[in-house]
């Protein structure tokens, strides 16, 4: 008869689940290194294979770059970028523990060069920015109606420098997402129950 699993064990095990996962850091200069996430309701990591064609697309385009990730999550976008040496990373996330947690992932990386801010996105991109970004992450929790508000506040408040990227991420059957007529289509593609696409503004 097999034996029932102890006390012990059943709280390592619920402990295990109700902690994490982890995210991979493709490429750069952290190549490879696992973080640790948080595994909460609605945190949905771009994928690897996702993120691998995404920085293919920014390829020459991250180093140096200024970087705002309006919905990090588990900071898979920003994290990758700061690896591949961008310039600076203005990181937003509203869950405590997601946003502390990342805040420890860049002190075990010994970064110096992001800020993690815990926020509300949309309360913060309706402030007028003080600096422009050059490559800004809209990849909001699916089915709340986030994407085309934080695309509106982009545009409004002069959060993008000139011919700034923007990368935007949604379920695929957002159809109509608004994006200003200057924003320039430069890459799309479907995975799934998801679409991202590139823009140049």
């Amino acid at each position: 008869m097999a034996k029932k699993p102890s006390n012990r064990a059943k709280k390592a095990t619920a402990n295990k689940s109700a902690s994490s996962g982890q995210v991979r850091i493709i490429s750069g200069q952290w190549r490879s290194r696992k973080l640790p996430i948080h595994d909460l309701e609605g945190l949905r990591p771009t994928t690897d294979r996702v993120r691998e064609t995404l920085f293919n697309w920014l390829a020459t385009d991250i180093r140096g770059a200024r970087v705002l990730d309006c919905f990090a999550g588990s900071g898979a976008l920003s994290l990758e970028s700061l690896s591949r040496y961008a310039k600076f990373a203005q990181i937003l996330e509203l869950q405590q523990s997601a946003a502390k947690q990342l805040q420890q992932n860049l002190a075990t990386l010994k970064c110096d060069n992001a800020t993690v801010t815990q926020t509300d996105s949309l309360s913060y991109l309706a402030n007028q920015a003080e600096d422009g970004f050059d490559v800004i992450f809209v990849d909001p929790p699916f089915r709340k109606d986030l994407a085309n508000k934080t695309i509106e506040l982009l545009a409004q408040n002069n959060w993008l420098n000139e011919d700034a990227l923007i990368y935007v991420e949604t379920e695929s059957e957002l159809t109509n997402l608004a994006v200003p007529a200057d924003w320039q289509l430069l890459k799309e593609k479907v995975a799934g129950q998801l679409t991202y696409r590139l823009y140049q503004a």
